[in-house]
């Protein structure tokens, strides 16, 4: 019998799982049903592959969600995380198992009984980060216990990256996924986390202050800022009394006092709108967020002295180097047709400047560190994944959003997993041939152990 896979969503992340579904329907007899607003973006996915089909998807339209939930014998939902919850309550309705890549909201936990009731899995957090920071961490954190190793501190970062073949600008960095993401990125609360077995909290205003350096072999220096709220992740990874642990964000070294200064200037507010009338150039949206005082006392300066002074620093400092090369000191009018926030406005910059060309690769960065106690000697694990991208439609993002949940697919649809619920893959009869396959793919780990 002939099972169908309903995906939602046909964006950047979308490529490689519909590639792997595709590439896999024949053998496991499933046809893969692909559903976005954009028609178009959909049917070039699926590229006339005869096992595939495109069709109309708006998440709004609850009879025609349910529609196509109904007809489908599993869903894998991209879509944006906020809709993840509406799939969710038509996968219960219809009993479907669903697969997400995204964080678990308060609200889709709050269906756990609802699926376990059913006998249904709703597995989230099954992509990259998170994901395969998931699966890798519980497989060393597994293999560390069986030694009877006791961990005393436990750090997990992640960055998707631009490679440095195509690293060409003073940032060091592309848009390689959702770019409102990055630029809002640490605004929707303050980061938490453990530290020498104290309670951390760093607010927004301060995050990109609070960095870690780490080393990647044959890829030199990069900087780590907190991500998220790290203590929840405790007691789902079983160390509960662990002194440190912290889950963050990888930059190469200089992003994230540059990014700092743009947060402290308010050009990353996303409620604030500025009316279009107002016809400001970029060195004056500078000026207009610069304190009114200050300025007066400051007349006399360039605005980049201004600026300087405002963030005390240097004028030809790093920060205002990596400013200056985005455009945000030029006399050009910002095109506005209507209000816009400022993040909107240094999003449509970014856009322009952090665009991946052509030939441009895109890097993922994972690297997970335990220390650890052992035969009463002191010991350091560090493991590191390194993907490159192919190009900007098969990049190492979409590669490492995508496989995992397309696995997973194939082993529920062939009754490989035995779990229901509303769950992250941190068990090992999900990570275990997860990661084995991955592997295939040329998603691995290099280990190197120091004491």
């Amino acid at each position: 019998m002939t099972r169908n896979i309903l995906v939602l969503g046909a964006g950047k992340s979308a490529t490689a799982l519909i590639k792997y579904l595709l590439d896999n329907a024949a053998a496991n007899n499933w046809t893969l049903t692909l559903g976005d607003y954009d028609t178009a973006l959909a049917t070039q996915k699926i590229d006339n592959h005869p096992a595939g089909k495109a069709v109309f998807f708006d998440v709004n339209d609850a009879t025609l969600r349910s529609q196509l939930v109904s007809k489908a014998d599993l869903v894998i939902s991209i879509l944006p995380a906020d809709f993840h919850y509406l799939v969710a309550l038509d996968c219960l309705q219809h009993h479907k198992h669903l697969i997400t890549p995204s964080y678990v909201s308060p609200r889709e936990q709050q269906l756990d009984a609802q699926f376990k009731e059913k006998g249904l899995l709703m597995m989230c957090e099954m992509g990259l980060d998170p994901g395969i920071d998931h699966m890798s961490l519980m497989q060393t954190l597994h293999s560390l216990r069986n030694k009877g190793a006791k961990i005393t501190a436990l750090r997990s970062f992640c960055g998707a990256l631009i490679a440095p073949e195509s690293d060409d600008n003073p940032w060091h960095y592309k848009f390689t996924w959702a770019p409102m993401n990055v630029v809002l990125a640490g605004s929707g609360g303050t980061a938490q986390y453990l530290k020498n077995g104290k309670p951390k909290y760093i607010p927004y205003n301060r995050l990109f202050l609070v960095t870690e350096t780490h080393l990647v072999e044959n890829y030199g220096e990069f900087e780590a800022y907190a991500n998220r709220d790290s203590l929840p992740y405790i007691p789902k990874y079983g160390v509960e009394d662990i002194p440190t642990f912290v889950r963050g964000t990888l930059r190469r070294s200089g992003f994230c006092n540059a990014w700092h200064a743009l947060v402290k200037l308010g050009l990353t507010d996303n409620q604030l709108h500025i009316d279009p009338a107002a016809k400001f150039t970029y060195r004056q949206l500078i000026e207009s967020f610069l304190p009114p005082t200050y300025i007066e006392e400051e007349e006399e300066l360039t605005t980049q002295e201004q600026l300087a002074s405002f963030l005390e620093i240097d004028s030809d400092n790093d920060t205002i180097i990596k400013l200056q090369w985005l455009g945000l000191f030029a006399n050009k009018v910002i095109p506005m047709s209507k209000p816009l926030t400022p993040a909107q406005i240094l999003l449509d910059l970014l856009e322009q400047k952090w665009q991946l060309h052509p030939d441009d690769k895109d890097m993922i960065v994972m690297l997970h560190r335990f220390d650890y106690q052992l035969d009463g000697k002191p010991h350091v694990l560090t493991a590191t994944m390194v993907v490159k991208g192919t190009d900007p439609n098969h990049t190492a993002i979409a590669a490492t959003v995508g496989l995992p949940m397309g696995i997973l697919a194939k082993m529920l649809l062939n009754n490989q997993v035995n779990l229901s619920g509303v769950q992250i893959p941190i068990m090992p009869q999900v990570y275990q041939p997860i990661l084995t396959e991955l592997a295939q793919h040329g998603i691995t780990f290099t280990e190197t152990e120091a004491e």
